[in-house]
């Protein structure tokens, strides 16, 4: 490792009450910032790594999504920035955070900005899909963390906008996630460009599909910490299997969808996202649809209403299986089995985030039974298998209380589009620093994996953004500019909480 790599304070020179973190060698600046969200004890991949990344060395930590990641390559990114004061320089960033998808970069971004901008550092996001001269702007007006897609990135660096020659901590979060889109090639030309000695760290569910090539060419006696591995179940969340006929598969979806409650349901295709989500507004329920048809702005938008509580069902395709973070989500329903168990894990995992509960239904036609059975035994989960009608009793029990059904009119008027964003674009820019944005802590599970300040019933505050796709490496997209908008913590009346919040 590089000999100007700065000391770390023991935790013993720590406050006379230190913090969890304080004691696994975190900063106090960052340990108060920390606690003022309410954040005091580190999730077990943080409790695992944080000694280690701190200390300089190179990580490799396996973790579930949703497990507490994004602080646990965060801290020791940003304590290496303010503890090395290099100067900041145009074009040239000193950390690279690298994700799979636009919406998870945001969120990424969005936990560790006001972190950062309290230690008087500046982050900014740089993915396709919108135009990108904020991100140009960010990065000439000097940017110490870059947390950006594969592909964009290669652009920007092509055009003369940005270089990696002063990269002091480099981070893949889902590597995996990487392999499944093809990223892994632009990956490696942009690990290419950084320092030799740079400080590196993988975050992945799996070792599989190359990541273990990436681990042995780039990472320098990396230590590796595996806690809660994306093929180990979550001991809170419940898997049921519900077979039902052809006739009865909408009937149930809307009975489940109309409780009291934050669902998201899962199809296969774009087509049928987009068709679900209609017949569910027809019948009462409002819902928003999340795929890889619809526009940045658009993703913006559902998402920001599906955060508020305008809409109380997300149906989405397999791009929001990673990145959704959003509180209180305690009904996972797949309309349409996925093909790979890896895929059924990544959907069920919106639910029972952060030791939190959480319900995961499976509706299986007659066809999909052996289908469904070898994707649940791959997967290591053994389903409640029960046949049933819209009449059934267990539907109650999977989600309880009373079905609430709205007028489609009135759905329809809740989710049309804000004032603010009428006109073609969000209030805020996508790609500009975020120093200003609001913290992802809190709820339930942000993407920093943390719990949120107890003592505040009826408020909820989302983490942010989806999952979306991001074209590999090589090619460009266009559009217009957009951003991530802060989700809102407003619940329509008579809608339930997923239980005590967690306190740690």
């Amino acid at each position: 490792m590089a000999d100007d790599r700065p000391s770390r304070t023991s935790p013993g020179a720590r406050a006379s009450k230190p913090s969890g973190f304080a004691e696994l060698g975190v900063p106090d600046a960052l340990c108060r910032l920390l606690d003022r969200r309410g954040i005091s004890e580190p999730f077990p991949i943080q409790r695992a790594t944080l000694p280690d990344s701190l200390a300089g060395r190179d990580v490799l930590g396996r973790g579930r999504t949703g497990s507490g990641k994004t602080l646990a390559f965060g801290l020791p990114v940003l304590t290496r920035l303010a503890e090395s004061r290099r100067d900041r320089r145009p074009g040239r960033p000193r950390a690279l955070v690298l994700a799979p998808t636009r919406e998870l970069a945001i969120q990424i971004d969005e936990t560790i900005a006001p972190l950062a901008k309290a230690l008087g550092l500046r982050t900014t996001t740089v993915f396709g899909g919108v135009g990108q001269n904020p991100q140009v702007d960010a990065l000439r007006n000097g940017i110490d963390v870059v947390v950006a897609c594969p592909g964009r990135l290669e652009d920007l660096i092509s055009q003369g906008h940005c270089r990696l020659d002063r990269i002091e901590v480099c981070v893949l979060d889902e590597a995996d996630h990487m392999a499944d889109l093809g990223f892994l090639p632009g990956v490696k030309r942009l690990l290419d460009r950084v320092p030799e000695d740079c400080q590196h760290m993988l975050f992945s569910a799996t070792l599989d599909k190359g990541i273990d090539v990436i681990v042995k060419r780039y990472l320098h006696d990396p230590v590796t910490h595996s806690v809660d591995s994306e093929q180990s179940p979550v001991s809170t969340m419940t898997h049921h299997a519900l077979h039902v006929s052809t006739a009865d598969r909408l009937p149930v979806l809307v009975d489940l969808t109309s409780a009291p409650g934050r669902s998201i349901v899962f199809t296969r295709t774009k087509h049928r996202a987009k068709t679900l989500t209609k017949q569910l507004n027809a019948s009462g329920v409002p819902a928003v649809e999340m795929h890889g048809n619809l526009s940045q702005n658009v993703r913006v938008r559902n998402l920001a209403a599906f955060s508020e509580g305008r809409a109380v069902v997300l149906v989405a395709t397999d791009i929001a299986a990673r990145g959704i973070h959003v509180d209180d989500v305690t009904l996972v329903i797949h309309a349409d089995p996925p093909i790979e168990h890896k895929a059924y894990l990544h959907r069920s995992g919106r639910t029972a985030r952060a030791g939190n509960e959480g319900t995961v239904v499976t509706i299986v036609l007659e066809p999909q039974r052996r289908e469904v059975a070898q994707l649940m035994k791959k997967a290591g989960i053994e389903p409640v298998v029960t046949a049933v009608t819209p009449a059934h009793p267990l539907l109650s029990e999977l989600a309880p209380g009373p079905r609430l059904r709205r007028n489609p009119v009135e759905i329809a008027t809740a989710l049309a589009v804000p004032a603010e964003t009428r006109g073609g674009r969000p209030n805020s820019r996508s790609g500009a620093s975020s120093s200003g944005r609001r913290s992802g802590q809190g709820g339930h599970g942000g993407r920093g994996g943390q719990p949120g300040r107890s003592g505040q019933p009826g408020r909820r505050r989302s983490s942010g953004q989806g999952g979306g796709e991001q074209r590999p490496a090589g090619s460009r997209s266009g559009g217009s500019r957009s951003g991530a908008p802060r989700a809102g913590s407003s619940r329509p009346a008579g809608r339930r909480s997923s239980g005590s919040r967690t306190t740690r």
